[in-house]
């Protein structure tokens, strides 16, 4: 054993024991995280803009899912208040799909912020 006294085996069987359980809620973690995220890919957020003159429906993949403009909104003399309408309701709908997934994700993790997660 020469340098190495009082080294114990045992110690460092301990630790690596430590080691393979961080190891294994890590991957039960990383697995409960994909399935939390398919799942909120599938659901569907609403957003509206202008009084409720623009509706959009956005998955949480922040695909558009639908679209809808009130008759009255539409006024040939004002195209771009419209066009700022339609921007503003899928803006909305973007940032609620990704509120949705980060707090999905954040009961997943203890709220603990993961670079590149999402």
């Amino acid at each position: 054993m020469g340098k190495y006294k009082g080294f114990s085996g045992s110690g460092m069987n301990q630790k690596q024991s430590n080691m393979n359980n961080v190891i294994k809620q890590a991957q039960k973690m990383q697995e409960e995280m994909e399935r939390v995220q398919k799942e909120t890919e599938e659901k569907t957020v609403e957003a509206s803009a202008g009084g409720g003159a623009v509706k959009v429906v956005v998955s949480g993949k922040k695909e558009l899912v639908s679209l809808k403009i009130d008759p009255e909104a539409v006024d040939p003399e004002d195209v771009e208040t419209l066009e700022d309408m339609i921007s503003a309701a899928v803006n909305e709908g973007i940032k609620k799909a990704d509120d949705m997934m980060a707090e999905k994700m954040g009961e997943i993790t203890g709220g603990i912020n993961i670079p590149g997660l999402f």
